[in-house]
């Protein structure tokens, strides 16, 4: 694995945090300006970056997991209120089908626990449907034969808030799902490697979110005086940013390493490796956008202060598909392992430790 960018993968990322930079939210206001929020989500529609995973030619991807976790995690860092993971989901989910691309922006529908896509059995729908925005359908799987084939569910109103700047949303009362004209139903394989797309994208929009929480606490450390003297000036806070700043870049490696297992490695080995990272990088984030509140002291804890907005985005990307006892469990399941149960010895490394 080469965990250097290329070219145009830097120029993606950089193009991405410029639209940030013009049109994402500054503050807890910014996020009830409409208008801004159109515009960013204009930038990101005009873009084509919801389409990363759309299909180019036959079953291939536009572009890697890789790019489409570079976007995301640009996105978390700027707390971007404009939908991204959700229509990502759903085109992939398209090209594996060999579904034609929708006319309208969809998502995915979830279950109600976000652990994985909602099976729709005898027309029957639960779910929430993840990072919603302006989707009218979501894409859920009805099972059929050893498989699964594609349904839209019509997408209604929001479920109460958890993320300020993604608004999932819930079925419409009394719709059913429509069968979604497809080429191949989807095979154990494909969604695996969704899955595993999923948990890479979270991991990516976790880091993102990481690297925002500590760039807004550290900004805030080197302005905020106590006691006549700029708070970053003391050693207490000085080793919560390091110990932040540490469990951030810790993450970017792993969260990488999952983005590029998605499609290098077989689907089940994606999936462990996705599953692996999302682990980290959720008992990661939560610790890091809880220092981030920390660091800002008092002030942490108002409505105005960003800190929180940070801590809700991580929330809701850690149970997106499943948090730390999921993807442990689909790591352990992997290694032929059930329940977290470990065998005698594995803890002890060696040939068939977890490592």
């Amino acid at each position: 694995m080469d965990v250097r960018l290329s070219f145009e993968q830097q120029a993606l990322r950089d193009s991405v945090a410029q639209a940030i930079g013009r049109t994402g939210p500054r503050s807890v206001a910014d996020l009830a300006d409409h208008e801004r929020a159109a515009k960013l989500d204009a930038a990101i529609e005009a873009a084509g970056w919801r389409e990363l995973r759309a299909a180019a030619d036959g079953t291939e991807p536009l572009a890697s997991a890789v790019e489409a976790a570079l976007v995301a995690e640009e996105l978390g860092r700027g707390l971007a209120d404009a939908p991204f993971l959700g229509p990502t989901l759903a085109a992939d989910l398209r090209r594996r089908a060999g579904a034609a691309a929708a006319v309208t922006r969809e998502t995915v529908l979830l279950t109600p626990d976000l652990s994985g896509p909602a099976l729709v059995v005898n027309a029957a729908v639960a779910g929430v449907a993840a990072d919603a925005g302006h989707a009218q359908a979501a894409l859920a799987l009805a099972p059929a034969g050893p498989g699964a084939v594609l349904v839209s569910v019509p997408v209604g109103a929001s479920t109460p808030p958890v993320d300020l700047t993604r608004p999932s949303g819930l079925p419409v009362a009394g719709q059913g799902p429509r069968p979604v004209h497809a080429a191949r139903p989807l095979t154990r394989a494909d969604i695996d490697g969704w899955t595993a797309l999923g948990l890479a994208v979270t991991c990516a929009e976790l880091v993102g979110t990481m690297r925002g929480a500590v760039q807004l606490a550290r900004d805030y450390a080197l302005v905020r005086q106590q006691y006549g003297k700029l708070i970053g000036s003391f050693q207490a806070v000085q080793h919560l940013l390091a110990d932040a700043h540490v469990a951030t870049e810790g993450s970017r490696s792993i969260a990488l390493h999952a983005a590029w297992a998605v499609d290098a490695l077989p689907p089940d080995e994606a999936l462990a490796a996705c599953a692996a990272a999302k682990a980290y990088c959720s008992r990661a984030a939560q610790s890091v956008c809880e220092t981030a509140i920390q660091v800002h002291g008092g002030i942490g804890n108002t409505w105005e202060c960003l800190a929180h907005v940070f801590l809700r985005r991580s929330l809701l990307s850690t149970d997106v598909l499943g948090g730390v006892g999921l993807s442990l469990d689909r790591v352990l399941a992997h290694r032929g392992l059930k329940h977290g149960v470990l065998d005698h010895g594995i803890l002890g490394g060696g040939e068939h430790g977890l490592r």
